[in-house]
Parts: structure tokens; C-alpha cells; sequence
């Protein structure tokens, strides 16, 4: 298990020690439940109350906090980002697999680098490119052709499909599909007529894909994830979506086909977005959100419909059916009260 002095961790994280700096650090851990041996954080102000009794070892904190610190306080800029840097640090999770598994089936002219790691019963298929450090779990499904960048970690039952191009230093959760068929039919009189999709997946460095996401292939061109982009569980992109650099999309949202959202966006869960939209650069959609037109202009957006009681949603829910006719109404009543007003005019008084 990894370990560090708060001598070491203030010179890795640059930041000013308050305390002793022999002291050592094994695990994070919550303001409220850390102990002795653990490092925590405080972020927010309102959670100041939990610093008083904390038991950690040591707390990140900004210059501001410092004086309600009752322990030995690492002081940063910005404490939660200082805190994901230490749990990197600090990180024991297990590798995806350690060795090549005897019942790995891997097809002769797969292309293996060094130190690839790969797990019981997954299958390379031919002409597949494994980098350097890759850790391949069980049950995975790597088809022909594709790639898989250096130092990418993924977890079992992933199936990515002929050649999905996945970029280095990424992780995959179990259950993810990369490089499944979009949902491409023409009617031909009712009857659905499959439109091959010869397109692929290319995904960046540095991406994270959750479980149960699925990502389509393109259905001409391809459907491509720019560089560290965090997509959460049970996400659907549809093919020839095109998804920023630093975007995150937050879990059981799903993008429709040939939809373009710009870097830096963040979208919020269960969101819908319509196929063939634009969403430019740096733009929040908080969660249960429709989109169904493009978005030009940065900023936070909200369809969504908050929870009220039940007796308030049937109220509104009756409301609304009424909307009509209430605008109808309203657009009388101008009227007659247009009617009644004199016109302005030369000799009006």
C-alpha cells in the first residue's frame, strides 16, 4: 500500500506545511469519518462544522480555512483538486488484470506491446494493436483491427468493436460497447432495411468511459470523443456524434445521431439531446434536460421539471392542460380591451 510523509506530499502538491512533516499518510478519508494515518479536505465552508472534530491526520485546506484547522493542515489553492491529486497518489485499487491468462485467446497477427496484461477468457481478434501497459480484464472483446493506446485500463466484459480506435491512458468500464452498429434503417413500405455502418469509434487520451455505456460506430464518416472526456454509466452516443475535448456527460444521458457538443461542456444526467444539433464550447445542461435545438451561446440551460408533492404536480399537471385554453382567453380580452381603448391620435387629449 502506497505511503507518503506530509513532507513529501507538500513538496509533490506544492503547497505550505502546517505541522509535522514526518508524519505519514496511507489512505483519504471523509471530514467526518478520517482517523489518524488519513488525509481529508475541506472544499466548502459549509461543511466547516465537520472540521472541528475531524480526526485526520492532516486536512488540504486554503489559506482562508487555516485558522479553523485544529490539525495539521497542507494550505493549496484549491483543496478538492489537491485531494484528487493525493488519492492518485494514494491509490490501491487492483489492476484490471496482472499477466497474459492461458485461456486468452489472441489472434496470431494481434500486435502486443510491452507489459500487456491481459485476463482469462478475453479475445484479441486479428490485427488488433495492444500499447505498451495495457491491462485487458476478463471477458473482454477487442475486434479486428482496432487500437488500444498505451497505459488504457479495461475492466471485464468490455466489448470494443473492429477498428475502434481507443486513445492512451484511458479506462473502460465492465459492460461498456464501443463500436456497435448506430441505429441506421431506411423504410422501404414498412419494412426496415439495415444501413451497414462502416464508420468507426475514435476516442481520445485520457478518457473515461462508465459501465453499460454504449458508444455507435459511424454510419459513413465516424463518431469521434475528443481528449479526457469523463462519460458516466449507462450513456448512449449515437453514430457520427462528435464530443469536445474536457466535455463530461453525467449518467443515463443519451445523444442522438450526428450531433456536434463542443470542449469544456458539462451535462448533467438523464439529459436528452435531439440528433443533428450543435452545442458550442463551454455550456451546462443541468440533468433531465431536452434538448431539441442547437445551442450558440455558453452559459447553463435547464428544461428540466423539479419534484414538487404530488398534490402541487396534479394541480400544475391540470393547469397546463388548460394552457390553450386560458391563452385564448387572454387573447380575447385583449382584444376587447383594445377595442375600448380610444386611439392615440392628434386631438387626443
Amino acid at each position: 500500500m502506497p505511503a507518503f510523509s506530509l513532507h513529501e506530499l507538500a513538496q509533490l502538491l506544492s503547497a505550505e506545511l502546517h505541522g509535522d512533516g514526518a508524519e505519514i499518510i496511507s489512505a483519504v478519508a471523509t471530514l467526518e469519518n478520517a482517523v489518524r494515518g488519513q488525509i481529508t479536505f475541506l472544499s466548502n465552508s459549509k461543511y466547516r462544522k465537520y472540521l472541528q472534530q475531524t480526526q485526520a491526520s492532516v486536512v488540504l485546506i486554503s489559506a482562508a480555512e487555516l485558522e479553523y484547522c485544529p490539525v495539521a493542515a497542507l494550505v493549496v489553492p484549491d483543496p478538492y483538486v489537491a485531494f484528487a491529486k493525493v488519492a492518485q497518489l494514494l491509490d490501491n485499487t487492483p489492476r484490471a488484470a496482472t499477466a497474459i491468462a492461458p485461456t486468452a485467446q489472441i489472434d496470431a497477427s494481434a500486435q502486443l506491446g510491452a507489459d500487456v496484461a491481459i485476463g482469462h477468457h478475453a479475445v484479441i481478434s486479428a490485427g488488433a494493436v495492444i500499447g505498451d501497459g495495457v491491462q485487458i480484464g476478463a471477458g473482454c472483446f477487442i475486434g479486428e483491427g482496432a487500437v488500444i493506446g498505451a497505459g488504457s485500463k479495461i475492466w471485464p466484459n468490455v466489448s470494443i468493436y473492429h477498428r475502434v480506435r481507443l486513445g492512451a491512458d484511458c479506462i473502460v468500464h465492465s459492460g461498456a460497447v464501443l463500436g456497435a452498429d448506430g441505429f441506421g434503417f431506411a423504410n422501404q413500405r414498412g419494412n426496415w432495411l439495415k444501413i451497414p455502418q462502416v464508420g468507426t469509434v475514435i476516442i481520445g487520451d485520457r478518457c473515461e468511459i462508465g459501465a453499460s455505456t454504449t458508444i455507435d460506430r459511424g454510419a459513413l464518416e465516424d463518431t469521434v470523443i475528443g481528449t479526457n472526456c469523463i462519460i458516466d454509466n449507462q450513456v448512449q452516443i449515437a453514430h457520427n456524434v462528435q464530443i469536445g475535448d474536457h466535455t463530461a456527460i453525467a449518467g443515463c444521458t443519451v445523444v442522438a445521431g450526428s450531433t456536434k457538443i463542443g470542449k469544456y461542456c458539462i451535462i448533467g444526467g438523464a439529459c436528452a439531446i435531439n440528433g443533428h444539433m450543435e452545442i458550442c464550447d463551454g455550456v451546462q445542461i443541468t440533468g433531465m434536460s431536452m434538448i431539441i435545438k442547437s445551442i450558440t451561446e455558453k452559459g447553463i440551460y435547464s428544461s428540466g421539471m423539479p419534484a414538487a408533492t404530488n398534490l402541487e404536480w396534479r394541480k400544475n399537471s391540470a393547469r397546463y392542460r388548460q394552457l390553450d385554453q386560458m391563452y385564448q382567453r387572454l387573447r380575447e380580452l385583449e382584444q376587447q380591451v383594445a377595442a375600448l381603448t380610444p386611439s392615440a391620435g392628434p386631438n387626443a387629449s
